[in-house]
């Protein structure tokens, strides 16, 4: 599983022209969900999230995590993070999971974020959807849960 996390300010998501989520400061995650991933991947994933001190503390240093400050998560389905680029012009998806598995861990990433006392909004799976994402820092990290040394 790879996850894109980024401190956000007000961050928002629409479909439709129709907002579907929104969060007033915390983390903006886009999820993408490999062929082989399982629900352990979610559960390294989530816990990485709800931890990383990304948020500055009293003397300005990134030291405090979600868990701390309080923040949100909005959680966006991303295939395109497994998108393979290496041989000409037009990426595969081949490494990305199936839509049913995908939703499926994307849904149990969620659930495991909520379990941890995190507010979660979301996108909807497979819509086509406008992410507007207020970076703040701009503080953008990268997770795989298959490169874990």
């Amino acid at each position: 599983m790879r996850a894109v996390v980024q401190r956000a300010g007000k961050s928002k998501v629409e479909v439709d022209g129709k907002v579907v989520g929104k969060i007033s400061a915390g983390v903006v995650v886009f999820a993408g969900i490999g062929a082989d991933d399982r629900e352990e991947d979610c559960r390294y994933i989530s816990e990485k999230i709800a931890s990383l001190r990304i948020f500055e503390d009293k003397e300005g240093k990134m030291n405090l995590s979600l868990l701390e400050t309080g923040g949100e998560v909005l959680c966006i389905s991303q295939f395109t993070l497994y998108g393979d680029c290496r041989k000409g012009r037009r990426p595969s998806f081949f490494a990305a999971a199936r839509p049913d598995k995908a939703k499926y861990l994307y849904e149990y990433l969620c659930k495991m974020l909520r379990e941890k006392g995190l507010r979660v909004e979301t996108g909807i799976f497979q819509a086509m959807m406008k992410v507007h994402v207020e970076n703040d820092g701009p503080v953008t990290i990268l997770l795989d849960s298959r490169k874990l040394f």
